[in-house]
């Protein structure tokens, strides 16, 4: 059977608003309130070295799949540096039809894991939607440590608006990527949104910049 991904239709470009500088500010504080850890970064290149002194050399790191990551450079300098230990490098040594229980464990709670979100509202709360859902286990709370960085154009009003966000923008978007590498497409499957990190292992970079999507 062919697996052909419905068509989310083209993106609602009014996702891509950019959040001033006061904006970044008041969802910093309301992170903090909620347990995460904030960095406002100046830029995508002092978001980059943020992340990165985040973790130590050796560490054991899984890059979530993010364009926010690659644009960064991160999921290279992480995962083809040779500073790090790759969970992404040894999953690609792998087969997923004779050794996808062994794949599971290894990704399903690294040391760190980097990546992103999809939105992020006002009152401080962390949507993320995804495909596979291979990542979400480790944000909520596999992980020993979790490091999203995530561009200005992310901020929303609300979980409703962040969901529609998800579906209206970054759905769309990923379909296309998805076709342009010859795969039938994407889907959203599981959403996570996280309201609170009582033990404060989760980090946050917000950048203002348009990362990602």
């Amino acid at each position: 059977m062919t697996d052909v991904r419905p068509d989310p239709g083209p993106p609602n470009f009014d996702f891509e608003r950019p959040a001033d500088r006061a904006r970044l500010e008041r969802t910093a504080a309301a992170l903090a309130s909620r347990g995460f850890v904030v960095k406002i970064a100046d830029s995508g290149k002092e978001a980059r070295r943020l992340a990165l002194e985040a973790i130590p050399e050796g560490a054991e790191v899984l890059t979530a799949l993010s364009e926010t990551i690659r644009e960064l450079g991160i999921a290279a300098e992480i995962n083809e540096s040779g500073r790090y230990d790759s969970i992404r490098s040894r999953l690609s040594a792998l087969d997923r039809q004779t050794q996808g229980r062994e794949m599971r464990k290894i990704a399903g709670a690294p040391d760190y894991v980097i990546g992103s979100a999809h939105a992020v509202t006002d009152a401080g709360e962390i949507i993320v939607g995804s495909g596979s859902g291979s990542q979400l286990g480790a944000y909520a709370y596999a992980a020993g440590h979790v490091i999203l960085v995530i561009g200005h154009q992310k901020l929303v009003s609300d979980i409703d608006e962040g969901l529609r966000r998800v579906r209206e923008y970054s759905l769309p978007r990923e379909h296309v990527r998805m076709q342009g590498i010859g795969r039938p497409g994407s889907m959203l499957a599981k959403t996570l949104i996280i309201h609170y990190e009582p033990s404060a292992r989760i980090s946050v970079i917000l950048v203002p910049e348009t990362l990602g999507y």
